[in-house]
């Protein structure tokens, strides 16, 4: 069935005859309802819709039994890159067509079936890496297959973003044209905020502006937020509004997620939503056909009601946010003074102590200040390892060594909550220089099942940084200062996707990025050929210099690091008779590539094999006066 389709036509001109006349009541969970009769989380419960049809069909019709004028397909998270973590891609179209079948054989042409539709479960530009039109790609793949296979309406809910939620929605209303019946619903945190920071008046005046029309709120933690969320949402929205919430926030009980909120307590909260103007009424998590039952007696029994607020846009109240102009580079630190001023600059790489003693690295650290290295490179947890925080020990540095810091910053750690937290205290506490990195995933360290998170990558982490800069959080919203943090990023001229690599740099640079530290580099024909290739962003790059120490360790840099080490370089260290001799002619080679690589670049990062800061020292005193 088609947009086109004069029965889809039919049916949406019901729904919003219904949605003018009286309540609407959706149906409650399906991923609960599969969870309590035995389907193990971690299945696609998508999949489902082929596997055991039967059993998808029986919640349907258990909710329309229970009174749902609504039932929403089993397919919310039926989108091609949820599938392709369980290898189901190809599966898209007919797992989308189940669905929708169960669901219309459950409705008898009594319930409207509505098409559910979820996030994508990856980050889209600017936090990561999918970008806007390969997102909308995805979402109108998705909403194709729903409408050809006959829905009466679309559900999009469960956003934590605006941006995704703008995407889905524009694709829907593409694929659905301009009849169907689209409803838009977001998540929300305790204080009504999406994930990103952005408060619901902000959010709401969006999506009355976006092609949808029915907006509000699903899931989130329980009826008394989603109903504090909605009453702040009302004076900026002239459509109706929808609310599906959790049955509560959910408790483990004997190893299972039980939601405690009764059936008696969420009717009574439907009440409320009824009494604020609540157009479509539902559940979401921990809700079942019992909960829906109650619901739609609350319905039965209540008279719609007008909105409290008046149907018109609240223009007044926020003021409109505005970014503060960013603090010149020269203005940060006495780094970005001196790249400015293009000065060449060494950085000395000391990684954080295992422990809690780190006076063996401050000490490595004033070392280093007297031999003229201008600052203190501090790796993020380096090879997935477990050492202290790096922000603490670039605070020790600064404080006792008396010499700037530069932190590394991964994602691997950190959701954007905490990046954002931490960002903001490690300028508070009078660290500027950063690196933003994507961080080695938890495999190559001594505890591969450590969990990652990875909520961004570089490029995403760049633009946290500079909305920061620019006085802004993670959500746009203004938070009444600036930070001054000079932005770094990584690079790598071996990478074995040169595209790729390129294509990441000119991202991060959009994104903001100040400076550029690469990998360890040996084959400087490919430092050549890479800044050849990224000439037009005028960025200062700092090519990383690592001295060798051993035979063994020029084995490891190209076997396991899989950084390219010139032959000529193997074979100098294959030479060395003793391990002396090994590290002086390491330091030979990288007081050689740093003395060529001088007029390439502004500035060498040294690495301090083993904490021999001497062997760093010794290579940037080869470089005479900087």
């Amino acid at each position: 069935m088609t947009a086109a389709d004069p029965l889809t036509l039919t049916r949406a001109a019901e729904f919003r005859k219904k949605l003018q006349s009286g309540i609407v009541v959706a149906d409650g969970a399906m991923g609960t309802m599969l969870y309590t009769k035995g389907v193990f989380i971690n299945r696609c419960f998508d999949e489902l819709n082929l596997s055991s049809p039967q059993l998808v069909r029986e919640i349907h019709q258990e909710y329309a039994k229970a009174g749902a004028e609504v039932l929403e397909t089993n397919t919310f998270g039926g989108n091609r890159i949820r599938l392709a973590a369980f290898g189901l891609t190809e599966k898209l179209l007919t797992i989308n067509e189940a669905g929708v079948h169960l669901a219309r054989e459950a409705a008898r042409e009594k319930a409207f079936v509505a098409g559910a539709m979820g996030p994508l479960g990856t980050q889209i530009e600017p936090l990561g890496p999918l970008s806007f039109s390969e997102a909308r790609q995805v979402f109108r793949e998705q909403a194709d297959a729903l409408i050809a296979a006959g829905v009466d309406l679309l559900v999009l809910e469960t956003f934590h973003e605006a941006n995704e939620l703008r995407e889905a929605i524009l694709a829907a209303r593409e694929a659905a044209g301009p009849e169907m019946v689209i409803v838009a619903q977001v998540t929300v945190d305790d204080d009504g905020r999406l994930r990103d920071g952005t408060d619901p008046e902000t959010f709401t005046k969006n999506l009355n502006e976006w092609p949808v029309d029915v907006v509000g709120v699903n899931c989130s933690a329980g009826p008394k937020v989603v109903l504090e969320t909605i009453e702040r949402m009302m004076p900026h929205t002239t459509k109706p509004l929808s609310a599906m919430p959790n049955a509560g926030m959910p408790a483990n009980v004997e190893g299972r997620n039980i939601y405690l909120c009764s059936p008696e307590y969420m009717a009574q909260y439907s009440r409320r939503f009824l009494q604020a103007g609540v157009r479509v009424i539902g559940g979401c998590c921990g809700t079942t056909p019992e909960h829906i039952k109650l619901i739609a007696g609350e319905v039965r029994s209540l008279q719609p009601v007008q909105r409290r607020a008046v149907d018109v846009l609240v223009e007044e109240g926020k003021p409109e946010v505005k970014r503060l102009p960013k603090i010149p580079a020269a203005d940060k630190s006495q780094l970005g003074a001196k790249l400015a001023a293009r000065k060449f600059v060494a950085f000395v790489e000391i990684l954080p102590p295992r422990g809690i003693d780190a006076s063996k690295e401050i000490a490595g650290a004033r070392f280093c200040r007297e031999h003229g290295i201008d600052c203190i490179n501090v790796p993020d947890g380096p090879r997935a390892s477990a050492r202290m925080s790096a922000q603490v020990t670039c605070q020790l540095i600064q404080q006792q060594a008396g010499i700037e810091a530069v932190l590394h910053f991964c994602c691997r750690d950190r959701n954007i909550l905490s990046m954002q937290s931490e960002l903001l205290g490690a300028h508070a506490t009078g660290i500027r220089n950063l690196i933003c990195i994507t961080g080695d995933p938890p495999r190559m360290g001594s505890y591969p099942d450590a969990t990652a998170v990875f909520d961004v990558d570089s490029i995403g982490l760049t633009n946290i940084v500079n909305n920061l800069n620019q006085g802004l959080d993670i959500g746009g919203n203004a938070i009444g200062s600036q930070t001054a943090l000079l932005l770094g990023v990584g690079a790598n001229p071996g990478a074995l996707n040169m595209d790729e690599e390129l294509r990441r740099f000119a991202w991060k640079v959009e994104a903001g990025a100040e400076y550029v530290v690469t990998q360890p580099v040996f084959d400087l024909d490919l430092v050549e050929i890479y800044l050849r290739k990224t000439e037009q962003y005028k960025i200062p790059i700092i090519a990383g210099i690592w001295p060798l120490t051993s035979y063994r360790n020029a084995e490891f840099m190209v076997n396991e690091l899989r950084v390219p080490v010139p032959d000529r370089y193997m074979e100098r260290m294959r030479k060395a008779d003793s391990a002396e001799q090994a590290r002086a002619e390491g330091i030979a080679i990288a007081q050689e590539m740093s003395q060529r690589v001088r007029s390439m670049v502004q500035g060498v990062q040294l690495s301090a094999p083993f904490g021999r800061y001497e062997m760093a020292v010794q290579v940037a005193e080869a470089l005479g006066e900087r």
